[in-house]
């Protein structure tokens, strides 16, 4: 009995992006209980704020480790239709949500602040960002290399043809940045990023409120640093959430497939084209033709979009 092959649409490097998340996570682990021991010991209540604060991160970047390394586990797993490619973005779609939520306690925190200013220790504040600002430094360059993917993985189930066994070679049609994207390490970055940059704000405002006697500076910067995370999240929500629900990925690519198909007088009556994981694309057409072609003939024709990983033709005889 034939037994299908195994829907494995992980991204390329899904290893080492998953390596990398770990080492940040032990990185951040130790800096949030480094500074919250600190602040314990040495009695400041802004460095066990900003430990905990760090435990946000950390608990992000575990979400981010812990899909990579699930879906490397079950990548073989029958249950999962079309595999486990898509649990990053699901990942993803999370860790923006998360996003989303620290951006509204940091604005929320930051208008109170603006309407009732609190007391402001500078010797101890602007140490601590500091010091956060180069662990997040640390943490993206240890990251990098992790984003955007790089088109289409090795690993991509043969259609039944080589690109040597039909007529129309020809050059690969890979696929886009934005399909090729790893949205789980990418939600791992934003997170990373989005710390650091609130944390050149917040350096920013506290010098110059400490030189300037500005203090309303402080919850403006917050203000500002919670619009910027919170532009990042929507982008990451939209993004992961409309692979989630199979949205079209790639409107170049299916315009591409239609001509490809219609370039010799069929008709392509019905075409699905959706993303399995990092490069991976997903399609099902249904094809009208009056020239007495087989399925075969139409894989051997689109051999050449090297990110379709899987592919179901339907031909029908008119």
């Amino acid at each position: 009995m034939k037994t299908n092959p195994p829907h494995i649409f992980l991204g390329e490097g899904h290893a080492q992006s998953e390596s990398r998340t770990w080492r940040v996570i032990w990185l951040c682990g130790a800096m949030m209980i480094i500074e919250i021991a600190g602040g314990l010991w040495f009695g400041s209540i802004a460095l066990v704020a900003d430990g905990l604060h760090m435990s946000t991160h950390a608990g992000a970047l575990l979400l981010a480790a812990l899909a990579y390394s699930f879906a490397r586990k079950h990548a073989e797993d029958p249950r999962f239709s079309f595999g486990t490619g898509k649990l990053g973005d699901l990942a993803g779609f999370t860790s923006a949500i998360i996003l989303a939520m620290i951006s509204i306690l940091i604005g929320y925190e930051s208008v109170t602040r603006f309407f009732a200013p609190v007391p402001i220790h500078f010797a101890e504040a602007i140490p601590i960002a500091c010091l956060g600002l180069c662990v997040n430094i640390v943490s993206a360059w240890m990251l990098n290399g992790g984003v955007g993917g790089h088109g289409h993985s090795h690993a991509h189930e043969k259609h039944g043809h080589s690109h040597e066994d039909h007529d129309h070679e020809e050059a690969h049609e890979h696929a886009t940045e934005k399909t090729g994207r790893d949205n789980n390490m990418r939600a791992a970055v934003v997170h990373v990023v989005a710390d650091a940059a609130v944390s050149v704000l917040v350096i920013i405002g506290l010098i110059l409120a400490k030189l300037f006697g500005w203090l309303w500076l402080d919850p403006v910067i917050g203000i500002v640093g919670a619009l910027v995370i919170a532009n990042w999240a929507v982008g990451l929500i939209r993004d992961t959430g409309g692979i989630l629900l199979d949205m079209t990925p790639d409107r170049a690519m299916e315009a591409k497939l239609r001509a490809a198909i219609e370039s010799e007088g069929d008709e392509l009556a019905d075409l699905h084209l959706w993303r399995l994981g990092p490069g991976h694309l997903g399609a099902i057409l249904c094809i009208g033709t009056s020239q007495g072609r087989e399925p075969a003939y139409y894989k051997a024709k689109l051999a050449h979009f090297s990110a379709l990983s899987h592919l179901t033709v339907e031909v029908t005889q008119s």
